[in-house]
């Protein structure tokens, strides 16, 4: 076994393999992110943005964003490195081999005259006789005494020249990656390593496992509460009108753990008389529905006043302690929108088919709580359908600022957009009052507003039309513009204190029966991501169309092209309903942004799946089949001769009673209907009786 020097090393060492093998790519990767989110952050540069301070980058807003657990971990893991590094390298320099040689200071194989001479020389340095030094006499005895001896004594001398040791030959010495305390396994030292290998061994992994099992199964990988989800699935009804998405919104079970505490009734009692007007109550009934409102469960209570105080810009009034609640629950509020999102679009009824009303109210709450616009922003105001949201969430307007602009007959938001820059310029200063400073900060916000167009065509891999029953894939293409040429960015959001990444909805249906047949989300934040999806979705179809290579690169080149310029493909299937045309409607919603959101008409044509059951039967010329195919095409006939006598039967025997009303009295009537075979069939009736 090794010496405990040697022993220690090897510990060390295998402590810094340990910690290494995990550490340097982990921290390779972390650079990476880091440059790679450097590029991809481009956000909004008026002084409204600025002085929210989301996008400041001063060296006391690097040094908090950096000070997070896992990177003070990482600086305390490498500091731990760079000291075992050091002390390892110690301990090398202190156990150096035993080189006679090197102490005397000679080259191998010098002469016995020449060792003499050496030794003579360092005796004068270093003997006890000549330097009273301790340290002097130590080096003396245990280095150049025996340096000395191995060399002068011929059997040591020939040991160390064949074998490297003046003691000839050395048995084979293996040392452990253990410290040497630990390898004595007599009394206490034996404990701490039984303790150690059960702590590393079983209690750590087993720890990890229950946490991580305890986690998983109370959050999705959304880190969404699953009592949530199933709240929401529970609340969300196909007629829930957008203004009622506030009240299954804050029923999350995220939002019910926040504590209220009686320091905070007095304050939410200031909070409540501030957003009154925001709250549908009943004015005429005042105190009914106020005493209504408080009885509801506190948290409830909390969270919407909160969410109030946020659309209304009334939360810079708030006290510390509401504060931090009112922070937290706008920190969740992205990924538990976008979770009652999906369960709006969930299919819920027989044709698998999700609801377009809820979803819609919830994309316009988040559009207003990322925007800070109250929900009663939204009505129509006089001439204007729109209402006035829109012109909320750029910077510096106000109601009164909308009115004046009204006056001009700029009513509608488009409108607003459509102006030339020197006369929206001249509008914000001479009619609205405001300063060119704070004007050129609208027009930093709507250089930022994108512009969407969605393209979509829905067709049968491989075959012309669409039948019943047909599973029909969606080709749709999503563009953004905007006025200074970014595709993917951060959208105008000062008062919303946490950065948001925009998020569009794409959703195919069908309006006026209120269903939602497809849905997706798509962001234009990750291009590679966007282009390797893309090319693979091209080469797929193109393969299963039997495409040659030269096509399939090309239309894949042309994606990769389009996906450049600010669009993304998105593509998903679907089962053909029965035969008829369908009115449906694309949407392509915002979760950001308000007044940029659009809609196109899709007309799905549907026909009757064909006689033989499939498109081929018509192609296939042997006998039997065609004979088959024939008897379908008879017995389709004859149903449809059944049909049609069926049909008219629903009339005829409106006829016939009309008849025995007119002759009745006057004897015997005969009255005819045909049958489903074509017979003729007599109905006998007399004065008094009737068969």
């Amino acid at each position: 076994m090794a010496n405990s020097d040697e022993n220690s090393s090897l510990f060390l060492i295998f402590i810094l393999t340990m910690l290494a093998l995990p550490l340097v790519p982990y921290t390779i990767l972390r650079l990476v992110r880091s440059v790679t989110e450097k590029k991809k952050t481009i956000h909004c540069k008026c002084s409204e943005c600025a002085r929210s301070g989301k996008y400041r980058k001063s060296i006391f807003k690097r040094i908090s964003n950096f000070s997070t657990c896992t990177n003070l971990t990482i600086l305390l893991l490498w500091v731990v490195m760079v000291i075992l590094i050091y002390y390892i390298k110690l301990l090398s320099r202190e156990s150096q081999p035993f080189e006679p040689f090197n102490i005397l200071g000679l080259e191998p194989g010098a002469s016995e005259s020449e060792i003499k001479k050496s030794y003579r020389r360092l005796s004068v340095l270093y003997h006890p006789d000549k330097n009273p030094d301790p340290e002097a006499h130590k080096y003396f005895v245990e280095f150049i005494a025996k340096a000395y001896q191995a060399l002068t004594d011929p059997v040591s001398r020939e040991n160390y020249e064949k074998y490297g040791h003046p003691d000839g030959r050395q048995g084979f010495q293996m040392g452990i990656a253990l410290p040497q305390f630990l390898l004595n396994i007599d009394g206490a030292s034996g404990g701490i390593l039984l303790l150690g290998i059960v702590g590393i061994c079983i209690l750590l992994p087993l720890m990890i496992a229950v946490i991580y099992l305890s986690r998983s199964s109370k959050y999705t990988g959304n880190y969404v509460m699953h009592h949530t989800l199933y709240t929401y699935f529970n609340c969300i009804k196909p007629s829930l009108a957008p203004n009622k998405v506030m009240e299954v919104f804050i029923k999350a079970q995220e939002y019910m753990e926040m504590p209220v505490l009686r320091t905070d009734e007095e304050p939410l009692q200031k909070l409540f008389v501030a957003v009154r007007s925001e709250l549908n109550l009943d004015m005429k009934n005042i105190r009914t529905e106020q005493a209504k409102f408080w009885k509801q469960h506190p948290p409830l209570v909390k969270m919407e006043l909160l969410i109030q105080a946020h659309l209304t810009r009334e939360s810079l009034d708030l006290p510390p302690a509401l504060l931090k609640d009112y922070k937290h629950m706008l920190e969740l509020a992205p990924r538990l929108l976008e979770e009652l999102m999906k369960m709006a679009v969930l299919p819920r009824n027989a044709h698998g088919h999700g609801w377009l009303r809820p979803a819609i109210g919830v994309i316009e709450l988040s559009q207003n709580i990322i925007q800070a616009v109250p929900l009663s922003a939204r009505k129509s105001v006089g001439a204007n359908s729109e209402g006035s949201a829109a012109f909320l969430q750029l910077p510096h307007f106000n109601e009164s600022s909308i009115k004046k602009i009204s006056r001009k007959k700029i009513r509608t938001f488009q409108e607003f957009r459509e102006m030339s820059a020197s006369d929206r310029a001249e509008l914000l200063t001479q009619t609205a009052g405001l300063s060119p400073a704070e004007a050129q900060d609208v027009e930093l916000v709507l250089e930022m507003i994108p512009t969407v167009t969605v393209e979509v065509t829905c067709e049968t891999e491989g075959e012309e039309g669409i039948q019943e029953g047909d599973v029909v894939t969606m080709y749709a293409w999503v563009s953004v513009r905007r006025a200074n040429g970014l595709y993917g960015a951060h959208p105008h959001a000062p008062y919303f204190p946490f950065q948001k990444e925009e998020n569009f909805w794409l959703l195919l249906a069908d309006s006026t029966a209120n269903s939602v047949w497809l849905s997706q989300k798509v962001s234009f934040m990750d291009e590679a991501t966007a282009i390797t999806a893309a090319s693979k979705a091209i080469q797929d179809t193109k393969e299963a169309l039997g495409a040659t290579v030269k096509e399939i690169n090309l239309a894949v080149r042309e994606a990769i092209e389009k996906v450049k310029s600010g669009s993304r493909l998105i593509m998903g299937k679907f089962q053909a309903p029965g035969e008829g045309t369908y009115a449906l409607t694309s949407y392509c919603l915002c979760d950001a942004w308000i007044g940029c959101d659009t809609k196109s008409n899709v007309k799905l044509k549907v026909m009757k799946r064909s006689r033989a059951g499939t498109r081929s039967a018509y192609a296939l010329e042997e006998g039997p089949v065609a004979t088959v195919a024939e008897e379908g095409i008879e017995e389709e006939e004859e149903e449809e001769e059944e049909d049609l006598d069926d049909y008219e039967s629903e009339y005829s025997e409106d006829e016939e009673e009309e008849e025995r009303n007119s002759k009745k009295g006057k004897g015997k009537a005969v009255n005819g209907s045909v049958n489903r075979k074509g017979e003729t069939q007599s109905e006998s009736e007399g004065s008094g009786t009737e068969e």
